[in-house]
């Protein structure tokens, strides 16, 4: 699965999977200088139960470590994920 990466414009960012032009799912972040405010995840109901939302939360995770960015996140999903595992720690702000 291919995650692209897309500039929405002020500072608000999102990696996201789309199929024939349809988004089946995204993870948005705005950038605060270098902090990645997670604000949203979204998997599409047909994707749902395989995983998506972990991998893309990795996949911003992974930029943010490539950039030496801490992560915020606001959005309910990403600040579970956070507390349950230990493999986003270093990228805690």
């Amino acid at each position: 699965m291919d995650f692209e990466l897309t500039e929405l414009g002020h500072d608000e960012f999102a990696y996201r999977l789309e199929e024939n032009g349809a988004l089946k799912a995204e993870i948005t972040w705005t950038q605060m200088a270098d902090v990645m405010v997670i604000e949203h995840t979204f998997v599409d109901e047909s994707m749902r139960n395989q995983g998506l939302a972990k991998k893309l939360l990795d996949k911003a995770a992974d930029y943010a470590r490539d950039n030496q960015y801490k992560m915020e996140p606001v959005c309910s999903y990403a600040a579970v994920a956070f507390e349950r595992y230990k493999e986003y720690d270093d990228v805690k702000v």
